[in-house]
Order: structure tokens, then sequence, then C-alpha cells
């Protein structure tokens, strides 16, 4: 028994041991190719580019965001008497949205003057209602075409309130309504697809408005340009696995201002028929605003850029304007005017859109360089008032706080103030000194001196009642689609600026080696306004530009220290690791003023109705007329919510079915749509239809849909009209062959 005890023993301390060194190597040996995997995938920032086998997942979403096209100022120009009174085509916003299976990011476009630091907030607060931590400050991108043509109210800094009546609910409620919807129907469109990039150049349709602080520039810089305006077009083509179309992004550097200061009618301007254009030759048969395939005009460096290409000349004269300051000997500024290419603002949208668009398109067309690589996105808020910048061994420059000069009442050649102010004013004026001292108080010895030569008009930033009269916290963001960047500026950023800023970023992202070849793109008006950054040199010349440049002279260097931060982090890989920084204010609505009165009751003349027809329709018109009728009509305003919905339509008789069928809305380019409001609160709306050329021969009829209000009792009660014109002929135009 004892020697079996011992065997037995024997036995298994054999067996134990075996097992303890089984263990051991099986230990060591899954250490060891831990290491292996480890050293392997441990190679600093993640690489730019992914297998090209795993295709994005890519959603398009486009959404109406048209606001009230009544007695609502329009945001551009700050021309008092420019409140709306109809519409000329809707406005609307366009969502991108990609997923590289890790992270997503959000670009939208929206048919908006710029987007405001109140409605980000509202919009990212909404999306994160609906969608949890998914769409955040960091990965959406908003950003306005800038057109000028765009209902306002919707910001919540005095100075923006006081020249658009204050903060106006039914103006900013369509705005985030529509941005979101255009997200909400983006997101549920997602599906795997691909992108392609391509760039070019349009010539003829932009033009610096202000070569003399262009000029101001180091001439060594200038000339490494060829132009003083940036032509290059870049696009982004979004396709499904099969290859078909689902989408395209577009960014071209010039203003939204054909529609000029004496338009009154709700506009998307060029960029805004850039997309109708195209979008109307992807969704063949598709009413605007329909259709599958979004087309989308963002706005870039656009700071000194105009559309308004036969430049500017004095109204009253013919003859040139003061090359200085932009003015005439008589009528000043206002009188010096610059003007399209065409015969009048609309065909000079036509005419500036379509080169847009053309280029767009061919450039869509012959796009073939596949973007891939993974998603990036970083996000900072700066208070902008208090930024320090090492320019090099020996000096540091500061940022001041926010303040206008005298040359921004002077406005451009895209429209002029109404006032004796000139650009390129270096000196201020006693008299208007002594009225803004007496008003507004004087501005502070520390502000004056960061300033300079900046004479002050307006210190803002020590301007606080009832509000802050500007922000002081910013918002600066960049993603990253691939080895393409766009950098979301909040404010117009002249054509020099622009260049350095996108040399920065692309240099801060190549400097790690984790991009290659990185095409760096501009998305202007983003996020928040903060007026215009010119470069240093521009700045000194005090043009309309650098007045509107409210962080003082250094405000470029400082952004593009920001900016390097960002594109360095994300080169990195460690965007998560940057600081917040500190939040923007949300002021409750009770502390925003509104000067908008409510819209008052509607009246008509004796024995008439809403929707009857004050002026008819001829019975026959050739292709190439314009036809016009007049309605009874109430206060546009009355309609409440207009979005997805249309004030006009043109409609064809169907012969075969005894049918109406709807083939313009006053979505429509062909179609406009004017708001009279008359005396004793009566009103008439005129609406007309430019019949295009090709314009098949057939019976026609126009209808008009609104909503009037009237008092029963105490109560306002709000009722709904439509109204029909006759029936017209068209027929073949042989004037026109």
């Amino acid at each position: 028994m004892a020697g079996r005890k011992s065997v037995c023993c024997g036995a298994s301390a054999l067996v134990v041991t075996l097992a303890v060194l089984f263990i051991l190597m099986t230990v060591v040996s899954v250490s060891l190719i831990i290491l292996m995997v480890n050293c392997i995938t441990d190679t600093g920032p993640e690489p730019s580019l992914p297998p090209s086998l795993q295709p994005y997942l890519i959603g398009v979403g486009r959404a109406d965001c048209t606001g009230p096209p009544a007695e609502v100022p329009l945001m551009g120009y700050a021309n008092p008497q420019q409140n709306a009174a109809g519409i000329h085509t809707r406005l609307y916003s366009r969502a991108f949205i990609i997923d590289d299976g890790r992270r997503r990011v959000v670009f939208v476009t929206a048919d908006v003057g710029m987007i405001s630091q109140r409605l980000r907030l509202e919009i990212i607060q909404a999306l994160q209602v609906k969608y949890g931590n998914m769409y955040r400050q960091d990965n959406v991108v908003l950003s306005g075409t800038h057109t000028h043509s765009g209902p306002g109210g919707y910001f919540q800094y005095t100075l923006f309130m006081m020249s658009s009546k204050g903060y106006i609910k039914s103006s900013i409620e369509p705005l985030v309504n529509g941005i979101v919807k255009s997200i909400d129907i983006a997101h549920r469109n997602m599906k795997p697809g691909r992108i392609y990039m391509n760039k070019g150049h349009l010539d003829d349709s932009s033009l610096n408005r202000s070569p003399q602080s262009y000029l101001n520039n180091p001439e060594g810089e200038r000339h490494r340009y060829k132009q003083n305006t940036d032509k290059q077009v870049l696009v982004l083509k979004f396709t499904d696995l099969d290859g078909d179309g689902i989408g395209m992004l577009s960014w071209f550097a010039v203003h939204a201002v054909s529609m000029n200061y004496t338009n009154r009618m709700v506009s998307s301007d060029n960029m805004g028929y850039a997309s109708y254009l195209l979008e109307q030759d992807k969704n063949v048969g598709a009413l605007p605003g329909q259709g599958h395939f979004v087309a989308g005009f963002s706005s870039s460096n656009l700071g000194d850029v105009s559309p308004n290409t036969r430049g500017p000349r004095c109204a009253n004269t013919g003859l040139p304007c003061d090359y200085l300051n932009s003015s005439c000997p008589v009528g000043g500024t206002k009188m010096c005017q610059a003007s399209g290419p065409g015969d009048d603002m609309f065909d000079s949208t036509r005419i500036i859109g379509h080169n847009i668009y053309r280029k767009a398109k061919e450039l869509y067309v012959d796009a073939v360089e596949e973007v891939t690589g993974f998603l990036h996105s970083a996000h900072q808020w700066v208070n902008m008032t208090d930024v320090t910048v090492q320019i090099n061994s020996t000096h540091m420059v500061s940022t001041c706080k926010p303040a206008l000069g005298y040359s921004f009442a002077a406005g451009t050649t895209d429209g002029g103030g109404d006032l004796n102010f000139t650009q390129g004013a270096v000196e201020g004026d006693p008299f208007w000194d002594g009225i803004r001292d007496a008003l507004l108080g004087k501005p502070s010895n520390q502000t004056q001196e960061c300033h300079r030569p900046k004479p002050i008009l307006f210190s803002t930033g020590e301007m606080n009642w009832p509000l802050p009269w500007h922000p002081q916290i910013v918002d600066v963001q960049i993603i990253t689609i691939g080895s393409v960047a766009v950098v979301a500026v909040p404010g117009e950023i002249t054509t020099m600026s622009g260049r350095r800023l996108r040399e920065a970023v692309k240099q801060e992202l190549e400097s790690e080696g984790t991009f290659r070849d990185s095409e760096v793109v501009i998305a202007g008006l983003s996020n928040m306004y903060t007026h215009y950054i010119t470069t240093y040199e521009e700045y000194q010349v005090q043009r309309y530009e650098g007045a509107s440049t409210i962080y003082g002279p250094h405000t470029l260097s400082a952004y593009l220290l920001k900016y390097r931060g960002l594109a360095r982090a994300i080169a990195q890989g460690r965007e998560s690791d940057l600081p917040a920084g500190p939040q923007p204010p949300f002021f409750p609505d009770q502390n925003l003023f509104s000067l908008l009165p409510a819209a008052s009751v509607d009246r008509k003349p004796t024995n008439s109705s809403f929707g009857d027809v004050l002026q008819q329709v001829y019975p026959i018109y050739r292709q190439g007329d314009v036809v016009s009728v007049s309605f009874v009509a109430g206060n546009p305003r009355h309609a409440g919510d207009i979005r997805d919905k249309t004030f006009v339509t043109v409609e064809i008789h169907d012969n075969r079915t005894d049918t109406w069928e709807v083939i313009y809305t006053d979505a429509s380019w062909e179609t406009r749509f004017h708001w009279l409001r008359g005396s004793d609160r009566r009103s008439n709306v005129t609406v007309e239809w430019h019949i295009p050329l090709l314009t098949p021969s057939g019976s026609y009829r126009i209808k008009h849909f609104g909503s009037y209000k009237q008092m029963k009792g105490l109560r306002p009660v709000i009722t709904p009209y439509e109204g029909t014109s006759g029936v017209f002929e068209v027929t073949a135009s042989f004037y026109y062959q």
C-alpha cells in the first residue's frame, strides 16, 4: 500500500508539474501574441486610408425652411426698408451625413444669410432630443449660402436684433424645423455608397470688390496667385454602390447678392438657383424640393468677392466711382453701385447661378478620384476677445473686444450706406463721435488702442444692454472626410485670409504623416456669425471688410492659431483630448425682444371674397410671355408655417383625363409671388408666370392659396382661401424662332 501510494503521489506530482508548465507556456504565448498585435497596430494615430472595400454609409436630405414672406426684414443688407413682400424662390436646407463605421459627420448647407449662434444652439438641442449623443457640436457643421434675401430675426445678440426687428419666433422656427428635417431625411436614407472628388476653375462669375485692400497684402504672397479671388470650384459626388448619383456638394467663393438691396421677395439667390438647376436635371419630372437627388452649393472664402462682375459705377452719372473710397461726387456711397452681368437683378442671378451650376455639373460628371479614409471632427468654443498669439520670437499680439469701424456704416459696392460714411476711413468724425458718445457711450482707451487704425463707430464689446451686442464665445471646427478637410469658419473670410487658413490647416494635417495630399476647403458663414475676417494688411486699409473685422487687426492670427490646434489634434488622433472651451450663452426667450407687431386683421373690398380675381389673365399667350394675375388676398403671415406648402400653382389641363396637373409652384424659378399691402388693411397678390420657351401648347390656369384673419367677437380666426384665374392658352411663338 505504501508503494502504491508512493507511485500514485509521484504520478500526481508529475501531472501537476506538466499542467503548470502548460499553463505557463500558454500565458507566455498569449502574451507574445498580444505584444505582436500591439506592435503591428500601435503606430500612433489611425491611418487615413481604410480599405476601399469598406464603403461609407451616406445619407442625403433636403427640406423646406422658408419663413414668413411678408413684413419680416430680409437679412443681409441691413436696409430698414427691405421687408419681405413675396417669394421669388423658396429656401431649402440640404444635409449630407457620412459614416465610416466608427464615426459620423454631418454637413448642412442652408439657404440662409448665415448661421447664427442661437440657430445652431437650438438645432443641436433638437437633434439631441431625437438622437441622443449621435449628432453633436463637434460632428455637425451648419453653413449658410449667404443669400441676402431670406427672413431675418433669428439672432440673440442686440446688434443683429436691432437690424431685423428683434428675435422673431415665426422666423427661427421654420429654420430650426427645416434644417432638422433635412438631417432626419438624410438619417433615414443612409445606405452604403462612395464619394468622388473633383475640382476646377470658374471665371467670369466673381470680382474682388475691395482690390485696394487686397493689394496691401505682401507682394510676394500675391504673386503666388494668378487672381485676386479664388476661382476654384470643389465638388464631392455621392453615389450608391451601383454608381447611381444620390447627391453633390460643392464650394465656390462668391457673395449671394445678385438679388440686390431693392429686392423684397424671399429668394435663394445665385447659389440657390444653381441647386435648383442641378436638382431639376437629376430629379426629372419632380417639382422643386422633391426627388431623391440633393445638390448643395456652399459658401467659401467670399468676404471680398462679389458676383456683380461689371463692377461699381455711379448710378446717377454712369461714371466710375472714386477708386479709394467707392463713392460718387453726388450721392456718396449710396450711388456707387456694382451691377451683375444681366439686364436686371433677376437676369444676373440667372447668369451667375447658371455658371456655377454648369461648372459643378461638369466636375460632377467627370469626378473619378475616390475619397477614402476615416472621418474626423474637432470643435472648440473660443473666447475671441482674449486670444494671445506669438507672431514671432519677440512679439505677442492679442484680439480685442468687438467693435465696428466707421467704414462699416459705408456699406459696400453691393449695397452702400445711407449716411455720409465712406470706405477707407482711418479717422473718426467729431460730429458722429459726439452722437455715439451721447447715445451709446465712448469706447474705452484700451479698446480704441487695440483696434487701431480702426476709428470705432460702435464699441459693441462694451455694450451690454439689453443684452450683449456681439458674441464673445465663437465656434471653431474642422471635419475631415478621408483626405478632404472642411474648415467651418464663423464669418465672412476674405480671399487671402482663406488662402492662409487653408495652407495652415493643410500643413498641420500633413505634419504627422497620417494625411497625404489633403484638400482643404473653407465653409464660410458656418455655425455662427462674427462679421468679417481680413488679413492684418487688409485691416490697415479699413474698407468695409476691415471695419467689420470685429475682434481687431489680429483676428486672422487668432483663428490661424486655433484652427492649427484643431488640425494638429486630428493629425495626432487626439480630438477627444481637446478642451471644449467656454460655452456660449443661451439667453431665455423672455430676455429677447421683438419689434415686429402681430399681423393685423384682413379686410377686402365690398362685395368681394378673398381669392377673387382683381386683374384677369389674357385668353392667349405665347411662349416667352409673362402671365400676370392679381387676387384679393390676406396677409401671407396668416398662413403660419408655410414649409412644404405653396401660395401658387401653375397647372396644365390634361384633355385625356379632364384633370389639372401642377407643373410649377412658388418654389419654381419661373414664378413670382408678389404681396402688396394697400390701405385700410387690404391686400392683394400678383402672381407672375414667366413662360419658358419650350412650354407645350395647351390650356393652363393659375391658382393662389392663402389665409385671412378676422375677429369673431374677441377671438381672431384664421380661414384658408383659394383663388383661380381664368383658363388661358399657350401657343408656339413665331416671334422667338
